[in-house]
């Protein structure tokens, strides 16, 4: 029998090395008060201040419902504020408040000690062929789900 810590294939590693990495992650999240996807909100804003709500849904590929309840949830946090558009009263705008703009910075560390953590004595080579061989498999990926699975 095969001991459940070494992987049995190729697939089975990437399984375990991805439930590893996100786990790490949200164990990081959550000492920020963040949850799955709010991370990618605050990105969003500080790369445009002031997007709608069908905006930051399409550009994290989910539904302007799921955005929603990420938004109102990031308010109690008050990591981000809603405003009406003033030209049309029907659509509401998302801001990034200062301590939105303070966890963002926090949560730049963290991707970046993660990172360290991660690839901890790879060389630079073997970093780049690792980033080449994930994208090759990113793309095998894309193409038979159509794109449908994008995050």
């Amino acid at each position: 029998m095969i001991p459940m810590t070494m992987p049995r294939s190729l697939d089975h590693a990437l399984g375990q090395v991805c439930h590893l990495h996100h786990g790490r992650i949200r164990e990081q999240f959550h000492d920020l008060g963040l949850y799955r996807g709010q991370p990618k909100v605050l990105e969003a804003l500080a790369e445009e201040d002031g997007r709608t709500h069908s905006e930051l849904a399409a550009l994290m590929y989910v539904a302007p419902a799921t955005v929603t309840k990420m938004v109102q949830r990031m308010e109690k946090t008050g990591y981000v504020m809603r405003r009406d558009d003033p030209d049309d009263q029907r659509v509401s705008r998302v801001y990034l408040t200062e301590a939105g703009r303070a966890v963002l910075i926090r949560l730049r560390e963290v991707f970046e000690s993660l990172n360290a953590e991660t690839f901890a004595d790879f060389s630079p080579e073997e970093r780049a062929q690792l980033e080449y061989l994930l994208m090759k498999v990113r793309e095998n990926l894309l193409r038979v789900t159509a794109g449908n699975c994008a995050g």
